[in-house]
């Protein structure tokens, strides 16, 4: 009986440990997909396709979709300018289908270089990336906003014979303003650096971004999910294969507008490393170092909220030394631009509290831009200095 129970014994304890062996499988380690790259070969003029290429030499750099969103951001700051270049009354519905890429709303343009059907097929939009960090019903009100303000630039366009006063819409120099004297076609432009670029460079692509896929290919593609993220930044900041190369402190080397420019103009001290960083961030999705990568991003996204909370701070300075109205006018408009942008520099814990409290200091009252003050800027400057560590 009891060599009987020690057999039964011996017997399940040889399942149990089999069956506990064949369930602790150790984890298959996935090979990476691309051989390492030498950190050592990045130069600040290494052109940004060149180091990524697979097995096969075929190029694992994708820049369309950011390229053709600059691009569209470049289509509807041209027929913005139109209003003065032109002495065009604007449409507020084809702004709106050029922001949702509805209904093909781009032309050609000589300059820049625009192919309307191009973008009209490109199958990517800027509004539905608007604010796309944030919760969708916060999203959605920033998109709308930006809407709304397509609205009153096609109001004020109707204006641009007139000359404006205090209380009336028109022409002050060679802007083109509302009956507070703000410039809306600037809101716009600027609003949108810090609500489309910033946000979904900085707050998407290289934060949440950081955790795509880096293990398999896109499927049809020669990219990881990851590899595209970081890719799809560059390509939204710049067309450029190297971002403000030859560029020195007094001059810019490439043609840039947008967030790229103002990162040259409002941060001397970075400038010249972001595409360094760019590429070091890329090498290092190769090279499957995280560490390396999230120092690149926190840098970026960093040098990006100083860059533009500067350029706020700037603009200010502008209104104090500007000798005429229509350059006072022209400094306060970019200079609320970029004040409603600092709510995405989420590295400095800024919300839309910040933002708004500062522009209602500014400009609620009913003349808006004819009632400033030193009264008014200073404290609004000193707020961004503090907060930014400027």
């Amino acid at each position: 009986m009891c060599k009987n129970i020690s057999k039964f014994q011996f017997v399940f304890a040889l399942v149990a440990v089999l069956g506990f062996t064949s369930c602790e499988k150790i984890e298959e380690t996935v090979p990476d997909l691309r051989a390492k790259i030498d950190y050592a070969s990045i130069t600040a003029t290494t052109p940004y396709k060149k180091l990524f290429v697979d097995a096969a030499g075929d190029t694992t750099v994708d820049l369309k979709s950011g390229n053709d969103r600059y691009k569209m951001y470049q289509a509807l700051n041209y027929y913005l300018g139109a209003a003065v270049r032109e002495n065009k009354t604007l449409d507020a519905t084809l702004m709106k289908n050029m922001y949702s890429n509805t209904g093909n709303p781009f032309t050609d343009i000589t300059s820049p270089k625009i192919v309307g059907s191009d973008l009209n097929s490109s199958g990517v939009q800027l509004r539905n990336l608007t604010a796309s960090s944030k919760a969708t019903a916060e999203a959605e009100i920033a998109r709308v906003r930006v809407e709304a303000l397509f609205g009153e630039m096609a109001t004020v366009s109707k204006s641009v014979g007139v000359t404006a006063t205090k209380g009336v819409a028109g022409k002050l120099g060679t802007y083109v303003v509302d009956a507070k004297g703000i410039e809306t076609a600037q809101i716009i432009q600027k609003s949108l650096i810090g609500a489309l670029q910033m946000d979904y460079i900085c707050n998407v692509l290289l934060d949440k971004g950081l955790s795509a896929d880096n293990k398999s290919l896109v499927a049809g593609k020669k990219y990881s999910a990851l590899e595209h993220n970081w890719d799809e930044a560059y390509g939204l900041l710049t067309l450029n294969p190297v971002y403000l190369a030859g560029s020195t402190d007094a001059v810019r080397g490439t043609s840039e507008t947008f967030l790229g420019s103002y990162i040259w103009e409002y941060n001397k001290a970075s400038y010249a490393k972001f595409h360094t960083a760019f590429l070091k961030g890329r090498v290092a999705i190769v090279n499957n170092d995280m560490a390396e990568l999230k120092t690149q991003a926190t840098f970026i996204r960093t040098e990006i909220e100083r860059a533009l909370a500067a350029a706020a701070v700037g603009y200010l300075g502008k209104w104090k030394t500007g000798t005429t109205d229509a350059a006072r006018a022209h400094a306060i408009g970019e200079g609320l631009g970029f004040i409603y942008s600092l709510r995405y520099a989420n590295i400095h814990s800024v919300d839309a509290k910040f933002s708004d409290d500062i522009l209602n200091s500014l400009v609620a009252s009913s003349n808006g831009f004819w009632d400033l003050t030193n009264d008014k800027i200073n404290p609004a400057a000193e707020a961004i200095t503090a907060k930014f560590k400027l």
